[in-house]
């Protein structure tokens, strides 16, 4: 599915900048008292080394509010129509600021609950310092989504296997690993992956890893869905 430009600023530029951004509707918290929370819609924090964004960036968009126990466990309560085009990405990211050469690892792992409704994907959103590359990786997805690009085959590296496609958005080259089957948690070894793109494949250079993102990309979420990232860790040296 293609990536909005509008997406990319916010992410880059936005979001740090407009925490107190206008109030999307209502949508309910945990019953527990979290860390933080925001319903705004670019409402962001840092906790322990990551930034927490709600990011609510597509048209049409619902209601939706963040919550965090820690940069590593998060969760959203989601209500978006059920119509076409991405709502929000809820996300954390962690940044790299390393190039792939001078990386001797960059792994994560992940534990999420995800409704069995809807229309979204859990992904990875992984971006060069000057964001002219998009590297996804898919590790489940429900509902009427898809990623942007034509495939390429399929292919098993970084500890799973994935339908790889490549495409562009009109801003920046998108390459986008989709899990062969849905997982709810798992690690992800990511170096090996940006390897094959930038030595095998030959797509980008020696590209510096800026942002490491992981969140739910939702297309659709009627009546109220909730989102959560039990635990999320993004590690490298």
């Amino acid at each position: 599915m293609a990536k909005s430009t509008l997406r990319k600023i916010t992410m880059a530029v936005l979001a740090p900048a407009m925490a107190i951004g206008a109030t999307v509707g209502l949508a309910s918290a945990p019953a527990s008292a979290a860390v933080w929370s925001s319903c705004d819609q670019w409402g962001n924090t840092t906790l322990n080394g990551y930034t927490l964004y709600n990011n609510i960036w597509g048209s049409g968009a619902g209601a939706q509010c963040i919550w965090a126990n820690s940069g590593t466990n998060w969760g959203v309560n989601a209500n978006h129509p059920n119509t076409g085009g991405i709502k929000s990405y809820p996300n954390s990211k962690k940044v790299i600021n390393k190039s792939i050469t001078s990386l001797g690892s960059l792994s994560s792992s992940y534990n999420v609950t995800v409704p069995s409704s809807g229309a979204y994907n859990t992904s990875y959103d992984i971006w060069d310092t000057d964001y002219d590359y998009e590297i996804m990786l898919w590790v489940n997805k429900t509902g009427a989504v898809g990623p942007l690009g034509t495939s390429q085959g399929n292919l098993t590296l970084g500890g799973h296997t994935w339908t790889v496609y490549k495409g562009n958005n009109g801003a920046n080259e998108v390459f986008s690993f989709v899990r062969t089957s849905n997982s709810s948690s798992g690690t992800v070894n990511i170096l090996p992956i940006l390897k094959w793109i930038k030595d095998t494949k030959g797509w980008f250079g020696n590209e510096t890893i800026g942002d490491v993102q992981f969140g739910f990309e939702i297309t659709s979420s009627s009546g109220g869905l909730d989102f959560a990232a039990n635990n999320l860790t993004v590690s490298s040296s």
